[in-house]
Order: structure tokens, then C-alpha cells, then sequence
């Protein structure tokens, strides 16, 4: 079924997180990562950071299959079930269930790829035949494996789903046992054979592509971090050679002041010696002049 979150145990954040990442069309997957990511680390969350950092950037036709299951839960979720269905029908060996399963499946599978591809065209996204081919063997896939029908119901999907070939697509409903030689290979045995060889081929080759993108989007970002780091460098160095002057202009202003200040207490000593010497002579000449001074009734004879 499809995977519900919010359990109460204080995931909740994380999980969100990573369930709309990875509905994030893969050109603006690294970045949104790294966003999230930085968010968590800034609120302390070391773990959900770690977690978010490590998710993988989705292949085209696996964003694309996550898109259709977090769009559409109740399609998504009946089409769980008929994999159920068509599984169950198979072990069981029912030709009449296999066979009325099997018509549904190729109807349905047709419907939610091209379903699949106008989701993708609302997001800005237009889908190629070979992504759309990738998209409908990951649904076939769905249908035939349980494994990767859980996969797939997680949301999170990073590359498209090769179907089994226990359970190959387009597969026949029993028969009653035939007497004489075997028959050779049936050509649309081949034919899907190779479909599956070259879905692998496709999903290695994108597998590649993704982890080259990735590399080259955490260059640029590298790049641009280091670019920035060499501006701020540029402008501390510039500060510290403003403020270096500044000091220099502060030092040679405080060393004028000295001088000045030297100066003036100079003069002031110099000011301050002269006056006490005419203070003394003024007390000496007033002196002299008591002494010369005639007394009271002193006169001439």
C-alpha cells in the first residue's frame, strides 16, 4: 500500500523532507537537497541532515514514477492491489484470473503512463519515448514483483524498475500441457528479453549520467563557495589594510599630540620659572623700596 507518514515519533520533519525531494524534477534535485539539508544542520538536526544529504538524485522516469504516486494515492493504491491480484492468480495457476487480470493490467499500465507523462508535462517536465518506456516497465515491474512494488510505494524511487522474469510482461495465462517436442522460443520472448536487456543497458547509462550531473552540480556549488569565500577574503583584506592605514594616521595624529603635548609643558615650566622670578623681584624691589621709604615724622631739618 502506499507508505502514510507522520508516526509521532519526531520523524515527521525529515520525512516530509524527503518525500517532496524526491517529487523535485532531478535538475533542481542537488540543490533542493543541499537546501533541506543546510536546514536541518542550522536547526541542530546532525542526523536528518545526514540523512537528506545522502539521498540520491532520481533518474527522469523515476521522478516521474514517484510524481504519479504522490499525485494520484487512490489510483496509485488500486494498481498496488491488482499487483496484488495478478501475483495471487499466478500462484494459484487460475488461467480465467490471469487472463482477465492480465487485460486490466495492460489497460491500466497504458492509462498511468500516459497519466504519468501529463503529470510530468504540469511540472515543466516533458518526458522522451524512452523515458516513457522506462516509465512503463517500472509500473509492469510493480504488478510482477512485490519488492518492487514496495519500492515504488515508498515514493522515493532514484531509478526505474526492470520487471522480473518470473513474471514477464504480457505473460499468457496457463495452458494445458501439450504432447510432441517442445516449441522453440516464442519470438515476443525474445523480443522482451532484449526490452529487458536494454532497460538495464538504459538504467546504467542513467545510473552514470546521474552520478556525472551530481558530481558536476556539487562542483559548481564547490565552485561557487569557493568563489565566495575569495570575495570575502578580498574585501577582509581590504578592511584590514583600511584599518591598517587608519592606525598608521591614528599613530603619527597620537605621536603630533605627544610632541605637542611636550611642548606645551615645556613652556608652561619656562612660564611657570619666569613668573616665580618676578614674583621674587617684585617682593625683593618692594622690600627695597620700604626700606628707602622716610618713616612717619621723619622730615627735613
Amino acid at each position: 500500500m502506499v507508505r502514510e507518514r507522520g508516526r509521532g515519533d519526531g520523524t515527521e520533519d525529515v520525512e516530509a523532507a524527503l518525500d517532496g525531494l524526491y517529487t523535485t524534477p532531478p535538475s533542481g534535485f542537488v540543490a533542493r537537497r543541499e537546501e533541506l539539508a543546510m536546514a536541518a544542520r542550522t536547526a541542530g538536526r546532525a542526523e536528518d541532515a545526514r540523512r537528506i544529504h545522502g539521498a540520491r538524485r532520481p533518474t527522469l522516469a523515476a521522478w516521474a514514477a514517484n510524481l504519479l504516486l504522490r499525485s494520484r494515492p487512490e489510483e496509485s493504491q488500486r494498481f498496488l492491489e491488482l499487483g496484488e491480484a495478478l501475483r495471487r492468480a499466478h500462484r494459484d495457476l487460475d488461467p480465467a484470473a490471469v487472463r482477465e487480470l492480465s487485460d486490466q493490467r495492460r489497460r491500466i499500465v497504458a492509462a498511468l503512463t500516459r497519466r504519468t507523462a501529463d503529470l510530468a508535462l504540469d511540472a515543466g517536465q516533458r518526458l522522451s519515448a524512452a523515458v516513457l518506456t522506462e516509465v512503463t516497465a517500472t509500473l509492469q515491474a510493480v504488478l510482477a514483483d512485490p519488492e518492487a512494488a514496495d519500492r515504488w510505494a515508498t515514493g522515493r524511487l532514484d531509478n526505474a524498475l526492470v520487471p522480473p522474469s518470473g513474471f514477464p510482461a504480457g505473460a499468457a495465462p496457463a495452458r494445458a500441457v501439450r504432447r510432441g517436442p517442445p516449441s522453440p522460443p516464442r519470438t515476443d520472448d525474445l523480443a522482451r528479453r532484449r526490452r529487458e536487456r536494454l532497460s538495464r543497458a538504459r538504467a546504467a547509462a542513467d545510473t552514470a549520467a546521474r552520478e556525472r550531473d551530481e558530481r558536476h552540480a556539487e562542483h559548481t556549488a564547490a565552485e561557487a563557495v569557493v568563489r565566495r569565500a575569495r570575495e570575502h577574503h578580498g574585501r577582509a583584506r581590504r578592511q584590514a589594510e583600511d584599518a591598517e592605514e587608519a592606525l598608521r594616521r591614528a599613530r603619527e595624529t597620537l605621536r603630533s599630540a605627544a610632541e605637542e603635548e611636550r611642548q606645551a609643558e615645556e613652556r608652561s615650566r619656562a612660564a611657570g620659572d619666569a613668573l616665580a622670578r618676578a614674583e621674587r623681584e617684585a617682593r625683593r624691589t618692594a622690600r627695597e623700596t620700604e626700606r628707602l621709604e622716610p618713616a612717619p615724622g621723619d622730615g627735613p631739618e
